[in-house]
């Protein structure tokens, strides 16, 4: 039986659907709190590791606050460069596989197709600096079975996100304002967790990027959320520049799946097929 510690399994919107998913596998999922394990501690760590007796560890802990962090840019590297390396020290020292999430916001945005695993980062936001720190760390530690995993505009059950807040705003005012110049993947949670654990069951190692097909800007996404949601409220495009926010975000952020397609043989489903059954079907939450 195969057993995993995820970290953020309990109450993080991508680490429920990871726990689900693997606990409907038949995997032995072990999900600590903050009041059960001091992340920051290896040895304790890497006595977690040993007593569960975990075979891979998939950490979904991050400093996501995009704005918040350009205050608290020591916070958000503890959070996204330090955490990483210790976990990447404890998995070498315990001998289990690390699965890392990294985001699309180490790219500059600028390009007008799919970023590849190969295109150059250039964040502009503390929030995107520290989350590639954090991949860098890991890679110079030359771990075996390391795979870091870019991903980006999570939706899904559970917690609140950028769709769940556009329904419940959508459901009480007659328009909404949302940005139609940022254009990146929408993903859709249980499908980002599966996919994560085919790449882990084809034994690949390495960087990659994992999202739902497709593409959207953010007024795209909002808008089929509330048209699915079959709310009478109007989506109104706006630019960036009229929804000022204090961290510089992508424009384009959309990202390659090609390399995880030729590793598993899996091409991802659309994010509107996605979407669709996040707003028609309920999924059972771990807490």
């Amino acid at each position: 039986m195969r057993s995993a510690v995820v970290l953020g399994g309990k109450t993080g919107l991508l680490g429920q659907a990871l726990s689900m998913a693997m606990t409907r596998r038949g995997w032995t999922v072990h999900a600590p709190g903050r009041s059960d394990l001091d992340l920051f501690d290896r040895p304790a760590v890497e006595d977690y590791l040993a007593r569960t007796g975990a075979d891979t560890l998939f950490n979904t802990v991050a400093y996501t606050k995009v704005d918040q962090a350009e205050d608290e840019p020591s916070e958000a590297a503890r959070l996204n460069r330090q955490l990483p390396l210790v976990l990447g020290q404890a998995s070498r020292n315990a001998g289990v596989r690390l699965v890392h999430y990294s985001t699309d916001f180490v790219f500059n945005g600028k390009k007008t197709t799919p970023y590849t695993t190969e295109d150059q980062p250039d964040p502009r936001s503390v929030y995107g600096s520290t989350k590639l720190q954090g991949e860098r760390e890991l890679l110079a530690l030359g771990l075996t079975g390391l795979i870091i995993i870019r991903t980006s505009w999570l939706f899904g059950p559970c917690k609140i996100n950028f769709v769940t807040r556009i329904l419940e705003l959508a459901a009480t005012r007659a328009e909404l304002s949302v940005v139609h110049d940022q254009v990146g993947s929408p993903s859709y949670t249980p499908d980002l967790a599966a996919n994560s654990l085919a790449l882990v069951d084809a034994g690949a190692t390495g960087l990659y990027h994992l999202a739902n097909s497709g593409q959207a800007s953010w007024c795209e996404l909002a808008a089929e959320a509330v048209r699915g949601a079959d709310l009478p409220c109007r989506v109104k495009p706006i630019t960036s520049a009229q929804y000022p926010q204090k961290a510089v975000r992508p424009a384009y952020s959309v990202l390659d799946l090609s390399k995880f397609a030729a590793t598993t043989g899996i091409t991802p489903r659309p994010w509107l097929q996605a979407l669709r059954e996040f707003l028609f079907s309920r999924e059972d939450c771990l807490s």
